[in-house]
């Protein structure tokens, strides 16, 4: 059978082609943007890899012989997950491949912006270092550190802040505020986490109802001298509101490794504030979590098309439909 990754800037897929040659499928890579191009390039494919490309309704139609779908990482919001349910084309992702590396990232960001260690290092260069150019730095213990969305990630970040010293709270729309959870942590509302937020690290998905859920206005309920931190989807943060907090003093720094275009344009005004700390989309990558989302990614969609049930599929009704 024919596996086709639609689209992939990684240095190599031999981890793609070990597992596709053990299963005895041919695996092809091209480089698709658009609609048109995926559905010209993946013609006769039986599933598809893909990383940023659009997998819409009217794709899977013009690719009838497509029976699932893979997502390297853990969004799918470039799949109409819908639209496949209704075709009977399985939708596989790997939901905790990067949980450490993720959560490790996350809190980097956090303690270097809120050490204010860029200042600093630049301080420690300059040949007369001056430390009052990086502050007020504040000690973690009397900060309070947010957690934006309670799932693998979060629980990881939470687990990490809370370990280093900070004071840490959650809330998720699958927790009742008001409660605690099971490690002791208590869980506020949306709103009174961020009026309570020294840090705010941003752990969740982006889809209709968290797109620009950080905004001009939801950001001005962050204390003055806060720090967003985000390692979730560009999408969920409004770049221009957040450029905009940084510019008025509102919020001290953010840590960024996800931005709603990417990549993110030399000339971007976020560039220019030093307590901004700024990654290429690299949260997820350590060599180890590297090579297991790579992995892990095709053998899902080739358990789909050996009609078994892959580790992680979003809509596993359609395993009973269209080919059992």
């Amino acid at each position: 059978m024919k596996i086709v990754i639609t689209d992939c800037d990684h240095a190599t897929i031999d981890a793609e082609q070990e597992a596709a040659d053990a299963a005895g499928h041919e695996l092809v890579l091209t480089q698709s943007a658009t609609e048109e191009e995926v559905i010209a390039n993946a013609s006769g494919a039986d599933a598809l890899v893909v990383q940023y490309a659009p997998i819409t309704a009217a794709v899977l139609d013009a690719l009838p012989s497509v029976r699932a779908v893979g997502r390297y990482g853990v969004g799918v919001d470039t799949v109409d997950v819908d639209a496949a349910t209704q075709r009977g084309v399985a939708v596989c992702n790997v939901p905790d491949y990067g949980t450490e590396a993720v959560s490790d990232h996350a809190i980097a960001l956090a303690l270097a912006t809120v050490r204010g260690l860029r200042v600093l290092d630049r301080e420690a260069r300059s040949g007369a270092p001056d430390l009052q150019q990086a502050t007020p730095i504040q000690q973690l213990s009397t900060l309070r550190f947010g957690v934006l969305g309670f799932g693998r990630i979060g629980q990881a970040t939470a687990r990490k802040a809370a370990g280093i010293g900070f004071d840490v709270a959650v809330t998720d729309i699958r927790l009742e505020a008001g409660t605690s959870t099971e490690q002791g942590w208590p869980v506020l509302t949306q709103a009174e986490l961020l009026e309570r937020s020294d840090v705010l690290s941003v752990h969740t998905p982006l889809d209709a109802s968290t797109q620009h859920l950080l905004n001009a206005e939801t950001l001005a309920r962050l204390p003055a001298g806060a720090t967003v931190v985000n390692t979730a989807r560009g999408g969920v943060v409004d770049t221009d509101a957040i450029a905009a907090a940084l510019a008025s003093g509102h919020l001290q720094g953010a840590g960024l490794d996800v931005f709603e275009d990417e990549p993110l344009p030399a000339d971007h005004p976020l560039t220019t504030f030093e307590r901004c700390i700024l990654t290429p989309h690299a949260a997820f990558y350590t060599e180890q979590s590297y090579t297991e989302l790579k992995r892990r990614t095709v053998q899902n969609v080739i358990d789909v098309l050996a009609g078994t049930e892959p580790q992680n599929i979003l809509n596993p009704e359609v395993l009973q439909t269209r080919w059992h």
